[in-house]
């Protein structure tokens, strides 16, 4: 719950920094001058770039949630036993130790969605924020697909 209220407010915090942005290239744009418009101009991309990768940040975040809350529901989440480190998160070696088995798992079940998204959960606690990311848009593409499939 802290991380998604962490998360709001660093979005609520952009969108205001990207409004101030828009409005102080369209006062530069607005001078006439052609370096004020050059400037102006310049500084647009910069709320539209802001907005984009924020909107695919925000997608990206409630599609793997309702993967997660899926995966729960069917009661596929794994019982969460490692030893944690006083900030709360789990300690890497211990995660590194269970990590062979999501690994292996997705290897043998490359279409499957659901060991993608452990995977991803097990990057994830072993630290490797990146990788985490990529096998759970991994699990989010497969569990598309299968829609898509499904759906016709």
């Amino acid at each position: 719950m802290k991380a998604r209220v962490g998360a709001l407010i660093m979005a609520v915090l952009l969108v205001i920094y990207l409004v101030f942005v828009t409005n102080y290239a369209l006062v530069l744009i607005g001078t006439g001058a052609p370096a004020g418009i050059a400037l102006g101009s310049a500084l647009i991309v910069l709320p539209v770039l802001g907005v984009g990768v924020l909107a695919a940040d925000l997608t990206f975040v409630v599609r793997a949630e309702r993967l997660v809350a899926r995966l729960g529901a069917e009661g596929g989440l794994p019982v969460d036993t490692l030893v944690r480190l006083p900030s709360g998160r789990a300690d890497p070696a211990a995660a590194d130790a269970q990590f062979p088995q999501y690994r292996d798992r997705a290897e043998a079940e490359p279409d499957s969605w659901r060991a993608w998204l452990l995977l991803g959960l097990a990057y994830d606690a072993s630290g490797d924020r990146k990788r985490a990311r990529w096998a759970t848009r991994r699990a989010i593409a497969l569990d598309r697909a299968a829609r898509s499939t499904s759906a016709d």
